[in-house]
């Protein structure tokens, strides 16, 4: 039986703690929102999900939030169907994983996620493209450094 870590190698990489800082733009590139972010990527030893990620969120004002993301796993992608959201992730080359997923609050909207992940895997860039009803409105930027 094929397995996560066999089929999906880029994701693999991306495991551990991740540091950095969130700027969402409009549709014209004017910062609308920035905060700082801490990400957990695990593959769970004790068989709960093949995938867990944790999100938290910090702002200037002292704002603080956190999500979980169990995933799961079939035919090379990373699929995740929580409170929150449902999407898919797969890889498309020897660094980068693409995301597309919808807030499930929020059926209008769809989010399509490009992770680039540097050859030393300690460095993560991401975008990802805001679109509601077919038109995008907004991209987050993301700026992330594996914590030592």
């Amino acid at each position: 039986m094929s397995t996560i870590k066999e089929e999906m190698p880029v994701l693999v990489r991306h495991e551990g703690d991740w540091i950095g800082t969130y700027t969402v733009v409009d549709a014209e590139a004017k910062i609308i929102d920035k905060y700082e972010s801490h990400l957990t990527c695990q593959f769970p030893e004790d068989g709960s999900s093949p995938y867990y990620q944790i999100n938290r969120y910090k702002w200037a004002d002292g704002k603080v939030e956190e999500y979980e993301f169990p995933g799961m796993y079939q035919d090379k992608k990373l699929l995740f169907d929580t409170e929150r959201i449902n999407g898919e992730a797969w890889e498309i080359d020897d660094s980068t994983v693409v995301l597309k997923f919808t807030y499930k609050g929020q059926p209008e909207i769809y989010v399509l996620e490009m992770i680039y992940l540097s050859p030393d895997n300690n460095y993560r860039s991401r975008t990802w493209h805001w679109f509601k009803n077919g038109k995008l409105f907004q991209r987050t930027l993301i700026q992330e450094e594996r914590m030592g």
